[in-house]
């Protein structure tokens, strides 16, 4: 647009890409990576973090001396990848722990790396036909929010302080419920009047804040979506299975009428869920297709139409990479993909890598544009993606186990790829209007994508590990055909390991089971038995526990004990389409149940995709997240006759006090997840440091602990009532 004026002169040129900005900004994504993963495990979702990073960049810059509005651009842009990278990931690469495989820190980190220096490289050359030519058009919102941000920062300056409160406030209260055991982390009761229903509350301070951000209307799907799954078809379930006198379920392992509520999520509720969010995302992907597809082919139009322009110009505030360097660096990064063994991609693989992830990172970057990154269907763009390479696989007979993880490893390319491109285009529109050099905002966007996906894959594992636990499980022994591969060179469906265990802590309790077994994967659900890891009697093969993992685990209790665990649903939405396409090994009557209730939601008008999501996470999940959807309902109506900029709505103080107490709630959890990875239980810390003990049956009380969540909602709204 030549009558653009950005808010830094193209003939001016300030401090930029410095060092210190680079190092902060890296700094700073690293803590927000690993609080996105946390968070997206949780609850299948992230939250931008451009405007957090712009006010703490500010800050900080300030405490240190002058600083230029460009350097405080570097910093969110280098950091904001974070959240990008870890949504694709989290959304994909956990579904193999789902199929009996292990997470991998070094395939983690390269499918993370590749994927997003490939969405940002693929994204650059549509900077000028998205970002420049259709400036008026398409107004990226949390792009011109952030921008909005800078500037009001380089005119007034901005405060942090009640990020930093935050932080430290979800800190503390995370360690004290979660770490010391001083209040119950998830009060609740199963309701003996209705059977087979309860209602329960994780009252987490990074709930709290999500909620609040998301806001009353997607809190209250979600929440809806657990009334659902937790008062009308748990009760279903135990009032017609209450009378069947043999086990039943997925899998058949306790009679009906003896089940937790917990217990008949795990068996019925979670394959209902997953039917649900799969379906909801692919009919949220088939009403976006015509956006998709034109905005694909605008996209290839403006492109085609931009490069002679982009040859011309020597402006600073247009000075690109170059072309042959973004896209001639696509195909090599899919070139050693396709030579790492490890990560199980052929030269089939990296053709659709980069085939699919070009096509999504197009529409993720204008997608963007119109609704912003919060409502960019990432995860209906890689089930789509993931939809086609199965189809392809099946069309070319590539339907054996090991089929399933080039799938998935194929998929979690593209949907970071799709995420970081979303991404890159809310950070380039940014810089366009502050007046930022574009080969230098994308030189720290490529900086902050390769910080993000290396941090990304040790928390995960970290994780996933921290919270793994054997779980008594029993299951007859396989016969030999279960051993056999159906064909030579194949992988069995399930497979007995070399590798023994002993001496470990039964459901992460106090009790400890001293023998040894064999460690046994199952990698399709096998004579009933569902996929995963599995301890072996040797002497009886019979199967004895379960080694439930910690990211995507079904066995949420034990003995009346509640086990962490960290739901992961999208990842478990990809398992589930990559099982039911390739090996067609699924409870389809559960599957199809959540099918037609999206069905039926979508008929009632309503979004089904974030109801379907409420029907697979717990309940305790999404309570939580309404309670701060509830808060924002309030503030919203205080502040309704009020005119207030998009900077000042998504800058107010409750949103930057919200991004505190995730952030702090996160990285606890975090830290406790190492903790309990360390000493061998989420509860030998406490143990250690008994203060619980004092307390008596005070640290049991769920009235005392409703009350303390209550007291943090109250400073939340005390906080988001001010002025900005």
């Amino acid at each position: 647009m030549a009558d653009h004026q950005p808010y830094v002169p193209a003939s001016q040129a300030p401090a930029e890409l410095t060092a210190r900005a680079l190092v902060l900004g890296v700094l700073l994504g690293l803590i927000f990576s690993a609080s996105s993963v946390y968070l997206a495990l949780k609850i299948g979702l992230t939250v931008s973090t451009s405007i957090p990073l712009a006010v703490l960049s500010i800050t900080i810059f300030r405490a240190l001396g002058r600083t230029s509005i460009l350097e405080n651009n570097i910093v969110q842009t280098t950091g904001s990848a974070s959240d990008a990278v870890a949504s694709g990931v989290v959304f994909t690469i956990p579904a193999i722990l789902l199929m009996g495989y292990d997470l991998d820190i070094s395939r983690v980190a390269i499918l993370a790396t590749v994927g997003g220096l490939m969405g940002v490289l693929m994204m650059i050359p549509l900077r000028r036909a998205l970002i420049v030519k259709e400036h008026e058009t398409l107004i990226y919102p949390e792009g011109t929010a952030c921008a909005e941000v800078l500037i009001a920062g380089e005119e007034r300056g901005l405060q942090a302080k009640r990020v930093f409160q935050a932080f430290g406030l979800g800190f503390v209260y995370k360690f004290l419920m979660g770490g010391l055991k001083l209040w119950p982390d998830v009060p609740g009761k199963a309701l003996s009047f209705y059977p087979g229903a309860a209602v329960s509350a994780e009252i987490s301070p990074e709930l709290m804040g999500v909620g609040y951000i998301i806001g009353p209307r997607i809190a209250g799907y979600l929440f809806a979506g657990g009334c659902l799954a937790y008062l009308v078809l748990a009760p279903a379930i135990k009032l017609v299975g209450s009378g069947l006198a043999a086990p039943f379920g997925f899998p058949p392992v306790k009679l009906i009428r003896d089940m937790s509520p917990g217990e008949i999520r795990a068996s019925f509720i979670f394959y209902i869920g997953a039917g649900a969010v799969a379906s909801a995302g692919i009919i949220a992907l088939a009403r976006s297709l015509p956006t998709i597809l034109s905005s694909f082919a605008s996209s290839l139009k403006d492109l085609r139409d931009s490069r002679m322009g982009q040859a011309l110009t020597k402006l600073r505030t247009e000075d690109d990479l170059p072309i042959s360097v973004t896209l001639g660096g696509s195909v090599v990064l899919a070139i050693v993909l396709a030579l790492l063994p490890q990560v199980h991609v052929n030269i089939l693989g990296a053709i659709l890598i980069v085939i699919f992830g070009f096509f999504f990172s197009t529409v993720s970057s204008r997608i963007c544009g119109q609704i912003g990154s919060s409502a960019n269907p990432i995860s209906g763009m890689t089930i789509a993606a993931l939809l086609g390479t199965c189809l392809i696989f099946v069309a070319i007979g590539w339907t054996g186990v090991d089929h399933r993880l080039q799938a998935i490893s194929i998929a979690a390319v593209v949907a970071v790829a799709t995420a970081v491109a979303g991404n890159t285009s809310q950070d380039l529109k940014t810089g366009y209007l502050v007046g930022s050099t574009p080969r230098r905002q994308q030189i720290a966007i490529l900086v902050g994508a390769l910080g993000s996906a290396l941090v990304v894959g040790y928390t995960l594992t970290l994780l996933n590990r921290s919270y793994t636990y054997p779980v008594p499980e029993t299951h007859p022994a396989f016969e030999a055909a279960a051993l056999v591969p159906a064909t030579a060179g194949a992988q069995a469906p399930v497979e007995v390991l070399p590798a023994t265990m002993a001496g470990f802590r039964i459901a992460g309790s106090d009790s400890v089971d001293h023998a040894s077994y064999q460690v046994v994967r199952v990698y399709v659900v096998t004579a009933g038995v569902a996929a995963g890891k599995y301890l072996m009697d040797p002497a009886t093969h019979e199967l004895r526990y379960v080694l439930d993992p910690g990211i995507g685990g079904r066995v949420h209790e034990y003995n009346g004990r509640s086990i962490p665990r960290l739901d992961s649903p999208k990842a478990t939405i990809m398992a589930l389409i990559t099982d039911g396409i390739l090996t067609h090994k699924l409870p389809w009557a559960l599957v199809l149940l959540g099918v037609f209730i999206t069905i039926a939601i979508e008929l009632m008008g309503v979004q089904a995709l974030p109801v379907a999501v409420g029907v697979y996470l717990p309940i305790s999940t999404s309570s939580a997240m309404f309670a701060g959807g509830v808060i924002r309902w309030l503030i919203e109506r205080r502040a309704k006759t009020g005119q207030q900029s998009i900077a000042e709505l998504e800058s107010g103080p409750g949103v930057l006090f919200s991004s505190g107490l995730i952030a702090g709630g996160a990285i606890c959890g975090i830290v406790l997840a190492a903790i309990a990875g360390f000493l061998g239980s989420a509860d030998a810390l406490a143990e250690k440091v008994p203060i619980f003990q004092a307390l008596g049956s005070l640290a049991q009380s769920n009235l005392l602990a409703l009350v303390l969540f209550a007291v943090m909602g109250v400073a939340l709204y005390r906080v988001a009532s001010q002025k900005s």
